[in-house]
């Protein structure tokens, strides 16, 4: 049985065959000091991304999700603002999350994701070209829950970048947060459920090790060369 990475690649596949003629975003010149030297001006027909930045607390989803934001002049949605308050305050107690407890926020933020490429009057009815989606997505099986996001939509493609980071540096940085609610001892209990990527098509893995700044201009040069992909 295929898994949904497969499917959903098997059946971009075909679509790319009946659908020859449609043209993706086009790859803007980046700039490595600067996001800003960077965009991308949606197009009617254009392919949509939806980009998730993935990994454990600390490995710096919102950080990377925001300079992607920047860089693709599209919406971010920030994982955690669509955890519901249960889950919240579990872990705020230091409480792991199950897989029922993640569920409905996975549907809800893969929703989020599927309203921002859509035309509404939020963006005059002219959809960007794609949305950044910051979700810790930790098990194989919360990312194809993300995946349906394209199924059935060939002009949607989406791509996970995964932030892998020892558990060391997760835990000083975890510890250095002032007010929220993701406490050091729940990064444990994440690299427990931690599936990392692989053999999954549709992910690209980045070392996060290094400073800020170049953790950045990696991520921008990988999906600067997943846009050149489309051309």
């Amino acid at each position: 049985m295929l898994s949904a990475g497969e499917r959903l690649q098997s059946a971009l596949n075909k679509n790319a065959v009946v659908d020859a003629t449609r043209k993706p975003v086009g790859k803007s010149s980046l700039s490595h000091s600067s996001t800003s030297m960077w965009s991308v001006n949606p197009k009617p027909e254009q392919i949509q991304h939806i980009w998730v930045v993935t990994g454990p607390a600390g490995c710096g989803k919102s950080t990377v999700g925001r300079g992607l934001q920047a860089a693709l002049d599209v919406p971010f949605l920030e994982g955690d603002d669509f955890h519901s308050a249960k889950n919240r305050e579990k872990m705020g107690s230091g409480i792991p999350l199950t897989d029922a407890d993640r569920w409905d926020w996975l549907i809800c933020l893969r929703n989020a994701a599927i309203t921002a490429l859509s035309p509404s009057e939020a963006n005059n009815y002219h959809p960007p070209s794609g949305v950044v989606v910051a979700c810790s997505a930790l098990k194989q099986k919360y990312r194809d829950v993300m995946r349906v996001a394209a199924y059935g939509t060939p002009s949607v493609q989406i791509h996970f970048a995964y932030l892998k980071l020892d558990e060391t540096v997760l835990l000083q940085r975890v510890t250095a947060r002032q007010a929220h609610y993701m406490k050091s001892t729940m990064v444990q209990s994440q690299l427990q459920d931690l599936e990392e990527p692989q053999g999954e098509w549709d992910a690209l893995t980045i070392n996060a090790h290094a400073p800020q700044e170049q953790v950045m201009r990696e991520v921008l040069e990988t999906v600067r060369d997943k846009l050149a992909e489309y051309q």
